[in-house]
């Protein structure tokens, strides 16, 4: 069941109203396949005391799902908001949902995280490993012309 918010516009066109989605899961043998961090007691980004996602575990209903990803924020569980909870009432409440779960979820990955590095969710390096090499390699190439061929340019 795909519960995707979406609205009209002025001209009666239908988009994406916000990043939020409505994702339903059905508890598999390993729970829900999925951790979380957060809750008023651990925040897990500067002053948010919300509940994110960490880590997707494979072959868990979340996986099998493939739309929750690491990072979104979870803003309820069966339409119980999740709002100024400390982190264990969110585990309780994700441990007594049910077999059937709906959660209603913010998409999108923050960069603010806290806690030790094992405990974060992958985030995107702000610049990608193959244009570093690239830039480093057409670098390394150009120098090695420049001491090659020097001496043609007239340059000892």
């Amino acid at each position: 069941m795909d519960c995707v918010d979406f609205t009209a516009d002025m001209n009666g066109r239908m988009h994406n109203a916000t990043p939020e989605l409505e994702i339903c899961l059905k508890r598999g043998p390993s729970g829900l396949g999925f951790n979380i961090v957060g809750g008023t007691d651990q925040q897990y980004i500067s002053n948010d005391s919300g509940i994110y996602v960490t880590k997707i575990k494979e072959q868990g209903a979340a996986a099998l799902d493939g739309r929750l990803q690491e990072g979104d924020r979870i803003l309820a569980i069966n339409g119980c908001e999740l709002r100024n909870l400390s982190h264990q009432e969110a585990v309780e409440l994700f441990r007594t949902a049910g077999e059937d779960v709906r959660l209603r979820v913010l998409q999108g990955h923050s960069t603010q995280m806290n806690g030790p590095a094992g405990s974060r969710g992958r985030a995107e390096a702000p610049i990608p490993l193959l244009g570093v090499l690239a830039v480093s390699g057409a670098l390394a190439l150009a120098v090695i012309v420049y001491f090659r061929f020097r001496h043609r340019i007239g340059m000892r």
